[in-house]
């Protein structure tokens, strides 16, 4: 057994979709055994294929959660919260299902830059208090709070990463691109800090190895810019017409809430956290480096 397989043990993913099969991806690279939870037998299929050992079970479902042997190993928790409540049912029912002498050394939580609530024009660090103001991002703070303090009550390690939006292969806005739709004027849309699909994956590694227990980190890149510029650069790199900007008011009443609030909240992270206690050097410091690697398939 290796210094890695010593450390992370058996790699266990609950949410194994774009990050979660990146993170399996690179612990098989570094010969570390995963296994992941899925809600269907073409899931399994999936996992199978990918040389992933697939669980079946639903996180809204608690009698259909049989989890396999956790012991000493690495959870990875990047299931999304249920849809609607400030109640993260879902971790609570993944918790309840986790028997006292199964339990991993270390969880690692994907939450959301969300939980800041609008940051204005300054870079928050760990340090800001919390102040979801969505219900989406009260559950992933209800998460938080709910994880934090079982890892405390059990003496599980739990690393919480704040994620900025993430882009990279099959997340880039193509299809709004496409159809046109507006974007918000480049003077009323407010600067949001982003991170590469890969570099999260493998900071999500690099935080079940080296996080402290409780530990909070911002997880960005350095370049923060406004959803109206991002949408922009991918149009100019696709070669697609960059769409029109209307007004605040007018992108008030056409754009749906969840599209809307991404052109005017306003969430710059700090992410020297990550850099210095970590160890993490960024594959994609900045939007222009990684915009160029989402167009392949990877």
């Amino acid at each position: 057994m290796n210094s890695n397989e010593q450390l992370l043990g058996r790699i266990f993913i609950v949410g194994c979709g774009d990050i979660g099969r990146r993170v399996a991806r690179l612990a098989q690279q570094r010969q570390l055994p995963v296994a992941g939870l899925v809600r269907s037998e073409q899931g399994a299929c999936e996992l199978m294929a990918l040389g992933v050992e697939p669980c079946l079970g639903h996180l809204d479902q608690p009698a259909s959660l049989r989890l396999p042997d956790l012991g000493g190993g690495s959870v990875f928790y990047f299931a999304p919260p249920p849809g609607g409540g400030f109640s993260e049912m879902r971790v609570r029912n993944f918790l309840a299902a986790l028997a006292p002498g199964n339990l991993p050394a270390r969880l690692v939580y994907l939450s959301t830059s969300g939980v800041y609530g609008d940051s204005g024009d300054v870079a928050v660090d760990e340090s800001r208090p919390a102040q979801p103001l969505t219900a989406r991002a009260r559950r992933r703070f209800d998460a938080e709070e709910t994880l934090r303090a079982w890892g405390a009550q059990h003496g599980v390690t739990l690393v919480t990463l704040r994620i900025a939006n993430i882009y990279g292969p099959g997340r880039l806005p193509v299809v709004h691109l496409q159809n046109g739709h507006p974007l918000l004027v480049e003077s009323q849309s407010k600067p949001t800090s982003r991170v590469h699909s890969e570099d999260l994956a493998r900071i999500c590694l690099a935080a079940a190895e080296k996080g402290r227990p409780g530990a909070v980190f911002n997880v960005c890149d350095d370049e923060p810019c406004s959803a109206t510029a991002y949408f922009t650069a991918v149009a100019e790199l696709l070669g697609i017409p960059c769409p029109p900007q209307i007004p605040l008011e007018e992108a008030r009443r056409l754009m749906k809430p969840l599209l809307f609030s991404y052109f005017i909240e306003s969430r710059i992270m700090n992410n020297k956290k990550i850099m210095n206690d970590l160890g993490v050097e960024l594959q994609f410091p900045r939007l222009r480096d990684g915009l160029p690697a989402s167009l392949s398939a990877g």
